[in-house]
């Protein structure tokens, strides 16, 4: 009868190597060796540098802004290459979901791409999917296999602590949809909550917004999962600004920042916009005027490999941050 033990094996894609580097440095092992390249009609081709048979692989993959196709490939073939040579699990981590706001049918003929993603990688062959503030946390059910949607707030919570005066602020929500979320960190800093009602003429684009609840004299502290295009927190900032607003910070998950979204942050009358590192956004720090500021989410996705490995409770991280 063999002895051995499997082992955590972490992977990583092209997309976020500097983040599965955070990652393994706090799980104490070095990332397996991949080895991808590209044919000369630009298919990707991937190599795994050493044995995973009977491994627990953990695949780190977060797609980057203008890039989200590629990366989402790769990943499938990563994944299928793993399944393919004998891993005894073989658990994707994706902390930014790609097509998360493709996930209801809101227009006739509109595609669920989300649900197109989740069976994509459930017949590569993933047994275990590990992500981060979901756009809809029902995008779980999309899933036949476990889902572990971690959140970002502990980590948010304990920036919050350390760096504002949060007794003199109020947390403001820049839309209906998002006013779960912010209510649940102005409960557990025991604050008042505001929310700001925008009516859009289009996509990705804002025509008015109405604030509801008192910011005069605060430091009203925005909250969201995503930052895009940061048309609609340049907007809300400059409400909450006519409003009274002492000074006006966004907190937000995932620093998506596409297109013209630095300008419009270095322009806008945001304090600072503080940004998790599960989207790769190093270099356009120098672009937003110095008001970008980064969360590290690295241990809480460390922690969370470590105790699905070890077959222990990863709830534990819903409301606690590793430190």
């Amino acid at each position: 009868m063999s002895t051995h033990t499997n082992s955590i094996k972490l992977i990583t894609g092209t997309s976020y190597p500097e983040l599965t580097q955070l990652v393994a440095e706090r799980l104490g092992i070095e990332p397996t060796k991949v080895h991808t390249t590209r044919t000369s009609n630009n298919e990707i081709s991937i190599t795994i540098g050493e044995s995973v048979r009977d491994e627990d692989v953990f695949i780190l993959q977060s797609p980057a802004p203008g890039d989200i196709n590629d990366s989402l490939m790769e990943l499938l073939i990563i994944v299928n290459a793993c399944k393919t040579a004998s891993a005894r699990r073989i658990t994707a981590v994706i902390p930014n979901f790609p097509y998360a706001r493709q996930d209801k049918k809101d227009k006739s003929r509109a595609p669920i791409s989300a649900k197109l993603v989740a069976n994509m990688l459930q017949t590569a062959g993933c047994s275990h999917v590990i992500t981060m503030d979901l756009h809809a946390s029902q995008i779980q059910g999309f899933f036949n296999v476990p889902v572990d949607n971690l959140y970002a707030e502990p980590s948010t919570l304990r920036w919050i602590r350390r760096n504002v005066d949060y007794q003199n602020a109020v947390i403001v929500s820049p839309d209906a949809g998002g006013a779960k979320r912010a209510t649940a960190i102005a409960d557990r800093l025991d604050l008042n909550f505001a929310l700001i009602h925008k009516e859009r003429s289009r996509p990705n684009e804002v025509s008015r917004m109405v604030l509801v609840g008192d910011v005069s004299n605060k430091t009203a502290i925005l909250v969201d999962d995503m930052a895009d295009t940061c048309g609609t927190l340049a907007k809300a900032a400059s409400t909450l600004k006519s409003h009274g607003a002492k000074e006006v910070i966004a907190i937000v998950t995932h620093g998506i920042l596409s297109g013209k979204a630095c300008q419009i942050i270095a322009e806008s009358e945001l304090t600072k916009v503080v940004v998790t590192n599960t989207v790769p956004h190093e270099e356009k720090k120098k672009w937003c005027g110095g008001k970008l500021e980064t969360i590290d989410i690295a241990p809480t996705l460390a922690e969370a490999c470590r105790r699905t490995h070890n077959g222990e409770s990863v709830s534990f991280l819903f409301s606690n941050a590793p430190s």
